[in-house]
């Protein structure tokens, strides 16, 4: 695929991203995603069988995580890069996937998202284990941090639907996490 048939996915995504936080993911249609990003159907098409393609594609967006790692970045900038997406998502409850997750999990793609979790959980631990290595961070069990940040987060996200929160209830999980982790700080 060349760069402009990437460029045409990522564009496909990212406005599929917005309609599935608005209207959750069974409310969707293929015409709903051609209508907002002015592709015919045979176009959309050509990249997408199905709206539910596109979503597993959007939930399955790797973090470039291992790559930083890679590249030798500090530990405690790429947490910062994470978390301050995280605390975005958190306060804008109009990008919040978690209705259209909901949803698409009941159809009987649990599987799914134990991969998805799966991945998310290596992507923290490889952060964790780094920060450990490079004396950035706390020495603290892995498995078990990584079950908190994702959880507390889940959950924050899904509340996020139903009940208005101030910058501090984001800002609290971001403090825990700093906290929880990062030498010299000042503990829970």
């Amino acid at each position: 695929m060349g760069k402009k048939g990437i460029k045409t996915k990522e564009e496909i995504r990212r406005q599929a991203y917005l309609l599935f936080a608005e209207k959750g993911f069974q409310a969707v249609t293929m015409t709903d995603i051609c209508e907002k990003t002015g592709l015919s159907r045979g176009g959309l098409y050509r990249y997408y069988s199905g709206t539910g393609q596109i979503f597993s594609e959007i939930l399955t967006e790797e973090y470039a995580v291992l790559g930083r790692i890679e590249k030798k970045d500090k530990a405690s900038e790429i947490l910062e890069d994470m978390l301050e997406g995280i605390r975005s998502e958190i306060m804008e409850k109009e990008l919040s996937l978690s209705l259209a997750i909901y949803e698409y999990a009941n159809m009987g793609n649990e599987g799914f998202f134990a991969m998805v979790h799966e991945q998310a959980k290596k992507r923290w631990i490889s952060l964790l284990e780094y920060g450990i290595e490079t004396k950035e961070f706390h020495e603290v069990d892995v498995g078990q941090v990584s079950d908190l940040i994702l959880y507390y987060y889940q959950g924050l996200r899904m509340w996020s639907r139903v009940i208005p929160f101030d910058g501090e209830v984001a800002e609290h999980y971001v403090k825990t996490v700093k906290q929880l982790l990062l030498k010299g700080g000042t503990g829970i």
